[in-house]
């Protein structure tokens, strides 16, 4: 009897560590090609509830929620951009760690293309500027001048 009482003593006591292993299920999958493909679909959607985490690192229930939806399509037989379709319009654009290029998303994949040449456009320009202005020619009063502070240093 003892033993007994001892054995539901020390499985209360490991009750929470178990509780906590249990976070992220485990799918079995017929063929490595539709395993590798949730593996890259979790890896490749963003947890609404996380901070820049991948639901399929994330523990929170909404992504757990997300991988059961990606696991039941893929067995439906879903293509990868459907998924994602579904995910999209369902979750929003944030879900997608790399944005579609659409109309509304030039602007985030444009802007910094568009920043990095008008930063070498100024480059250019400024550098043109430079050469210009040194190599150009002393005018005559210019020249006059200078001959003016050369002749009275020698006289000094």
């Amino acid at each position: 009897m003892a033993r007994v009482i001892r054995g539901l003593l020390a499985a209360l006591l490991l009750l929470p560590l178990f509780a906590q292993a249990g976070g992220i299920e485990v799918r079995q999958f017929d063929d490595p090609v539709t395993e590798q493909r949730y593996q890259d679909l979790t890896a490749s959607l963003r947890c609404p509830k996380c901070e820049n985490q991948a639901i399929g690192d994330s523990d929170s229930p909404i992504a757990g929620d997300m991988r059961d939806r990606v696991y039941v399509q893929l067995r439906d037989g879903r293509s990868d951009k459907e998924i994602l379709d579904f995910m999209v319009s369902r979750f929003g654009d944030y879900v997608l760690y790399n944005p579609r290029l659409e109309g509304r998303t030039l602007l985030l994949w444009g802007l910094p293309a568009a920043l990095v040449l008008l930063g070498a456009l100024v480059v250019v320009l400024m550098v043109r500027a430079r050469r210009r202005s040194s190599a150009r020619a002393l005018s005559a009063e210019e020249r006059d001048r200078l001959d003016a502070l050369i002749n009275r240093e020698r006289t000094e």
